[in-house]
């Protein structure tokens, strides 16, 4: 497997075309302006960041709290500290995050970027896109940064895909020493985000990297998406942070307790 990131992306404004932005420094950077440099099976992710400028998610700064606040459907955890506070919550695509992935890091002054609206959404038009331009069959991952539990420092995710499998799901085969897999489901988005994100960098203005050597990863344009990764409902056994759900149990506690008819506070 290789992996590099891919040169000559200018700032990205509102309303621009990212397939031809992104062809456009394929073919600078290769020098072949049939394919790009692209191959069969090859896969590009995106840092997402240039997907929000290109669909104008920006608010001002001033207004980024209630940015946050707009983002989220449900607050996991909120802790406060000496600059502030912070939120961990659960936003519309269904993503823990931080600050509901409101972010100000790449950006002009006084300026934050929301989340793309629809990030599989996206993956597929760019996926589709390139594959039309380049007569290539290749896969696309959106990624972002997250933090994660128990875990310090942060990480890329796919937060949106198309044209590759996300999921590749070994219960059923074998191990090394011919142990039957259970419970191995390997989250090749979400390790593909992660191995680009060395070569992109945070600073060096490279939102676009080239996985090779993974073909056998690739999928139609309507496999499922990076969506597919979020676990929802009963399969969360973490929904809340540690000092909500103490405050959850004590609460449930407490309502069972029966209390006497004089009883005063």
């Amino acid at each position: 497997m290789s992996v590099w990131a891919v040169p000559g992306i200018p700032e990205i404004v509102a309303g621009v075309d990212l397939v031809e932005v992104i062809a456009t420094a394929l073919i600078a950077d290769s020098g072949d302006a049939k394919s790009g440099g692209l191959e069969d099976g090859d896969i590009l992710t995106v840092t997402s960041k240039i997907v929000s400028k290109a669909e104008g998610r920006t608010v001002q700064a001033a207004d980024r709290e209630q940015a946050i606040t707009d983002e989220t459907v449900r607050v996991v955890a909120s802790r406060e500290h000496p600059n502030g506070v912070t939120r961990i919550v659960e936003n519309r695509l269904g993503l823990v995050m931080a600050a509901a992935g409101v972010d100000s890091s790449n950006t002009p002054d006084g300026i934050v970027l929301l989340l793309p609206l629809d990030p599989d959404a996206t993956a597929r038009r760019l996926c589709a896109g390139l594959r039309d331009r380049f007569g290539v069959r290749v896969g696309i991952v959106i990624t972002d940064t997250v933090g994660r539990p128990w875990r310090r420092g942060q990480a890329d995710i796919a937060i949106g895909a198309a044209g590759i499998r996300v999921l590749d799901d070994l219960r059923g085969t074998v191990d090394a020493s011919g142990r039957l897999l259970a419970v191995s489901v390997t989250a090749v988005a979400d390790e593909l985000a992660a191995a680009t994100d060395l070569v992109k960098g945070k600073a060096g203005g490279l939102p676009v990297a080239v996985v090779r050597g993974l073909g056998h990863q690739l999928a139609d344009l309507d496999a499922a998406g990076a969506r597919s990764l979020v676990r929802i409902g009963p399969d969360d056994m973490f929904s809340m942070g540690t000092k909500e759900a103490w405050m959850a149990g004590f609460d449930e506690a407490y309502d069972d307790v029966p209390l006497a008819k004089d009883t005063a506070f």
